[in-house]
């Protein structure tokens, strides 16, 4: 069950204090892979995959029937300084698209099998030009948070999350930069594809939002440097953590919402696995800062959790191979 968030203090209790997998599920898939009709480690990081995903579920023979992906779109403030090549009103535009199934993520969703929705937090609103002052106030934060994790579904065996948000790779620059340290520019890459002008135009907001609000805690970075659809996707991923939900991570954006819950808890991301590694040149750098190495590389830089929804079916066929196989014994194959 998951607590109410009636304030930040809440939000850091439960995930602090999440459960983490069950033992005795994956002590049992352990000694399940270990019986198939393969070769020991033949199938590779789908045995890893097959092992940390039973033990999250509590099933040392697991099934996948019900991945959830969520979209979160919000519009942000900092767009004001010209950092993206597309006005926000493309954000209103494609939630529609969404909705109506005719983005790349829907198309996603349904080749994974998975329920996918959309959620728009106050489109109408951006968030505060954080060159000036905080993204958002604590309250906003709070409802931002609040929406992620009451969007996940309680009964869903895999979630995806993704967003939309013109000029969103900014804040996750930020949110990067305050977090790891570096400059700017270590963090700061083309998004939609701004020429060298604005790349250098908006590593020059990046910098200036992490001198105006730097911060070790990663809810206060959150706060000031972040989004409304950021924050909902750390919401999100908090509450399936709570929930034992694995979590496939989609790319920068998403990898940086993830990035404010391990300030949090060094256990906040155990639940997850990165889909994939996406073309924004420091989506990697996260990456091997939180200890996570993707699944696919294929060069996607489009968000919307395009990148986590198509690993969805790597997770998917790992515990297919897992629960599926017949052991030596059950196919009266020799085992030495």
């Amino acid at each position: 069950m998951l607590p109410e968030l009636n304030d930040l203090n809440t939000f850091r209790e439960a995930l602090k204090g999440a459960p983490g997998p069950y033992e005795s599920a994956l002590q049992g898939a352990i000694d399940r892979n270990g019986q198939l009709t393969k070769p020991p480690g033949a199938l590779g990081r789908l045995e890893d995959l097959a092992i940390w995903y039973a033990g999250w579920r509590g099933d040392a023979r697991p099934q996948i029937s019900s991945p959830q992906v969520i979209v979160f779109a919000g519009n942000h403030g900092v767009t004001a300084q010209g950092v993206s090549a597309f006005p926000s009103e493309v954000t209103v535009q494609m939630v529609m698209n969404f909705q109506h199934g005719g983005a790349a993520i829907n198309q996603l969703a349904k080749a994974a099998g998975a329920k996918m929705d959309v959620h728009a937090l106050e489109l109408d609103r951006p968030t505060a030009d954080f060159t000036k002052e905080a993204a958002m106030s604590e309250q906003e934060l709070l409802e931002a948070l609040r929406t992620g994790w009451n969007a996940v579904d309680a009964g869903a065996d895999l979630l995806v999350v993704g967003e939309m948000g013109i000029g969103n790779t900014t804040p996750a620059a930020a949110i990067a930069c305050a977090l790891f340290g570096g400059d700017a520019a270590d963090w700061t890459g083309r998004g939609t594809g701004v020429d060298d002008a604005g790349l250098a135009n908006k590593t020059r907001v990046v910098a200036e939002g992490v001198a105006l609000h730097g911060s070790s805690d990663g809810l206060e970075v959150l706060r000031c440097l972040g989004g409304r659809e950021i924050a909902a996707m750390a919401g999100a991923i908090a509450a399936a953590r709570v929930l034992r939900i694995p979590v496939v991570l989609d790319g920068f954006i998403c990898s940086a919402a993830a990035a404010c819950l391990a300030q949090v808890s060094d256990n906040a991301l155990n639940h997850t696995v990165a889909g994939h590694q996406s073309a924004e040149g420091a989506h990697g750098a996260v990456l091997a800062k939180l200890g996570k190495e993707p699944l696919l590389s294929l060069g996607l830089r489009l968000g919307e959790g395009s990148g986590g929804a198509l690993a969805i079916n790597i997770v998917k066929s790992a515990v297919a191979c897992h629960s599926g196989m017949a052991t030596f014994a059950e196919a009266g194959v020799s085992d030495g």
